[in-house]
């Protein structure tokens, strides 16, 4: 079992890896940042400084060496004031521990990973995420609470009443839910509720976690949750609602489902007491691996309803080129999606054997 876990842990850094090459290599092949930012007019002493500033000056293979040293865990902290932002100093990391030290201008410290600084702000961006990440967890848990309760119920009631009018007409929507992209499903239920409907829902396009009162400041606000969540969820209900059905047709025709019937065991007995327990195993699989994707791709739906996430935090800072937020928050999506396989794969060797030899 050690070893099964060790093996997800080196390839879950390997993936991590490749990601962080990726990464560096699309937003360093990219035209003049320092142009983008003061545009084509600038004076060219501005636009030399800014790079400077940036470690453009710097030869790629520096930069990217740099670009490791500020993410891994495990760097040299360098004591000097350079010219470019890019070298290592206390300022940047903050809080660390030290490990060795080399000189009286060099140590190697154990820190946390260090995703720069936004163009924009000078924020960090680690804090410009932490804050976006409340909105973005509230959003796909809600999402995946709505898709798994709503999926699994619509699932088993069109197994059970197979080949029935209901059961054909469930299967066509969803089809259409797992065919139609989030964005479209997205704008279609916020132009239905929130404008055509809204003075009977009170719903509105747009809204964030909280809301500010003037007399209590921040107040959590659930009702802005609604309308995101219903739009970022209905692919997985699709999904988890096919599972549902399928599973459930295939423990109904187990020989275990017929002894319990003819046992004299109530209807609702056997579907809820029997079936349906046994029919979940591969619903949970999906919904656990559901909800890493939703943490990672609800970029569209934050921007449709100007939710407050890491999604909306990352178009934005897109569109105004800030590089080093939009880099670190596909990074940080990646870190997520990449840390929750991992445990979902521990998960699976510790329920079955099997997995830890395939």
């Amino acid at each position: 079992m050690l070893n099964f876990i060790v093996k997800r842990i080196i390839h879950g850094f390997t993936v991590l890896f490749g990601v962080v090459i990726i990464i560096f290599l699309l937003f360093n092949v990219m035209p003049d940042p320092a142009r983008m930012m003061l545009g084509q007019r600038a004076d060219l002493s501005s636009v030399d400084a800014i790079n400077r500033d940036l470690g453009r000056d710097l030869s790629v293979s520096k930069r990217f060496l740099l670009y490791l040293n500020d993410l891994s865990p495990v760097s040299i902290n360098n004591y000097r004031n350079e010219a470019s932002s890019l070298f290592i100093n206390e300022l940047k990391y903050g809080k660390y521990i030290t490990l060795i030290t080399l000189n009286s201008e060099k140590k190697i410290v154990l820190k946390s990973p260090y995703l720069r600084r936004s163009y924009q702000s000078k924020k960090k961006v680690s804090e410009i995420l932490m804050e976006a990440l409340p909105g973005t967890a509230a959003l796909a848990f809600s999402a995946m609470l709505f898709a798994t309760i709503i999926g699994i119920f619509l699932g088993v009631i069109a197994a059970v009443k197979k080949n029935t009018l209901y059961d054909r007409f469930a299967l066509i929507l969803s089809g259409l839910g797992t065919a139609a992209p989030s964005f479209f499903v997205a704008v279609i239920i916020a132009w239905i509720f929130a404008i055509v409907l809204h003075r009977f829902t009170g719903l509105n396009w747009t809204g964030s976690l909280y809301r500010i009162d003037p007399f209590e400041g921040e107040v959590l606000d659930l009702k802005n949750l609604i309308l995101p969540s219903i739009a970022l969820g209905i692919r997985p209900l699709s999904i988890i609602m096919q599972l549902s059905r399928s599973s459930m047709l295939d423990v109904l025709s187990q020989d275990y489902i017929r002894t319990a019937t003819a046992k004299g065991l109530s209807y609702y007995a056997v579907i809820i007491g029997h079936a349906l327990k046994n029919a979940l195993n591969p619903v949970l699989t999906a919904v656990s691996g559901w909800l890493a994707s939703l943490l990672a791709g609800a970029f569209f739906v934050e921007t449709i309803f100007s939710w407050h996430g890491i999604g909306k935090v990352t178009v934005d800072a897109l569109g105004t080129y800030d590089f080093p937020v939009v880099m670190g928050a596909v990074l940080f999506v990646a870190m997520i999606f990449v840390t929750v396989n991992i445990l979902l794969d521990i998960a699976y060797g510790i329920l079955d054997p099997r997995v830890r030899i395939s």
